[in-house]
């Protein structure tokens, strides 16, 4: 299966009043042609940054020290003005995490869909956008400020914004996050749905690891601003073989038994001020050794994902023979 985007030892960095804050330490990603790709962590992962990094809409302060991204053949970084936009407009389309700030307050619904469409469509052509992404009524959402709206209406309109123009991929920046519990799960079949019938990659930021697993071909997890496991979703969510992907699930709420306590990961998210030359989980790992403190982990394949972790199979085995 061919890659329709690809991150390779990508290095972004923040200016702040402290210096330069590392987001990205040579990340590394492939999104495949017609897949959904959940990535996920805590704040401060890098997974944001690098989806963003997607279509190079970083803010300001971010700044690309190395590494590169293709997306459908076009190099990101290394892209001109008028490439980026055709990119941007025609092969690429965001989904964001609250909608409200995504549109415009001051623009009826039915001219925000219209300004994303091809050409100068009529009220029955929105009409049928709207549709596509699932909102009822597409007359009287058409007419409505955003303010009218549900929270799960108003991001099905940026949904239908975002699929325009049918594009190659399509990223969703927590688009949950924002949503009552009963209305993720249909906001995330709506995007497969689209997905299967347009052909497009979708690429999923989220903290949800149970909704994900429900609805992503395959799971990137990350940490310290790397991918540290990659891989179909059932394998990786079920028998984690990196020691953060293990902990991660172990906090998750929705698979725990009455009274049992959740368990929270020890410490917090490195803050990196150059590259990582260790491991950057290693103060807060089970699992570590001196050599984890010592020297920086590489992808390598193990058990059908590739991760980066010295002791990846180490890991892996004390997950198969924990309770599910």
């Amino acid at each position: 299966m061919s890659d329709i985007a690809k991150a390779s030892g990508v290095v972004v960095s923040y200016r702040t009043s402290r210096g330069a804050l590392r987001a990205l330490d040579g990340a590394d990603l492939a999104v495949r042609a017609g897949e959904t790709l959940a990535v996920v962590g805590e704040s401060g992962s890098g997974k944001s940054t690098l989806g963003m990094a997607m279509g190079r809409v970083l803010p300001a302060e971010a700044e690309h020290e190395a590494g590169r991204i293709e997306v459908d053949g076009t190099d990101v970084f290394a892209a001109g003005a008028e490439t980026l936009r055709a990119l941007r407009r025609d092969k690429l389309g965001f989904v964001f995490q609250n909608p409200m700030t995504a549109l415009d307050p001051t623009m009826r619904v039915g001219r925000q869909v219209a300004r994303a469409m091809p050409g100068r469509p009529g009220d029955g052509e929105i009409a049928a956008q709207l549709t596509r992404a699932e909102l009822p009524d597409p007359a009287r959402v058409m007419r409505a400020y955003p303010h009218e709206l549900s929270g799960g209406m108003a991001q099905r309109v940026v949904i239908a914004i975002a699929i325009a123009r049918s594009p190659r991929l399509l990223i969703a920046d927590e688009p949950t996050a924002s949503l009552d519990a009963s209305i993720r799960e249909k906001v995330m079949a709506t995007l497969r749905r689209l997905r299967d019938e347009s052909g497009a990659s979708l690429l999923v930021l989220s903290h949800d690891l149970r909704l994900m697993a429900r609805h992503a071909d395959r799971v990137a997890v990350m940490y310290g601003g790397r991918v540290v496991e990659i891989g179909p979703s059932a394998q990786v969510l079920e028998h984690p073989a990196h020691p953060y992907t293990r902990a991660l699930l172990a906090a998750a709420s929705g698979s725990e038994q009455p009274g049992e306590r959740l368990e929270p990961i020890a410490g917090t998210p490195p803050t990196l001020m150059g590259r990582c030359e260790a491991c950057s989980f290693a103060p807060r790992c089970a699992f570590s050794r001196d050599k984890c403190s010592k020297v920086r982990p590489e992808p390598r394949k193990v058990a059908g994902r590739e991760v980066i972790c010295h002791f990846a199979e180490e890991v892996l085995e004390s997950s198969k023979e924990a309770p599910q």
